[in-house]
């Protein structure tokens, strides 16, 4: 069962920013994962303050996911994105066929 995680961040530091996403879009690969949605290309209907960036990345299952985000790899680009942006991620199972 697919595995996503979804984020939505608020931008405090773009160099810094800029940076993480430099290096993190390699390693979702390399850990299998894909980006469903990355970027500012949205319409926030609900919800204050609107996110700068909303991110959903889709994985094969819930370990897979759990792989990247707890890895070693992940670890300093996580400070990293904890240090240039004020985020909240939600790491979810996907839902079976109907």
């Amino acid at each position: 069962m697919p595995a996503y995680l979804i984020a939505t961040i608020k931008v405090t530091d773009p160099a810094g920013f800029g940076e993480y996403v430099r290096q993190v879009r390699p390693m979702v690969a390399r850990f299998g994962g894909r980006y469903l949605v990355g970027g500012s290309a949205f319409d926030a209907v609900e919800g204050e303050p609107a996110p700068d960036v909303l991110a959903v990345l889709e994985f094969a299952d819930m370990p897979a996911l759990r792989a990247f985000y707890d890895s070693a790899d992940y670890a300093p680009l996580l400070a990293l994105r904890q240090a240039s942006t004020v985020s909240h991620v939600v790491l979810a199972k996907g839902m079976p066929p109907h």
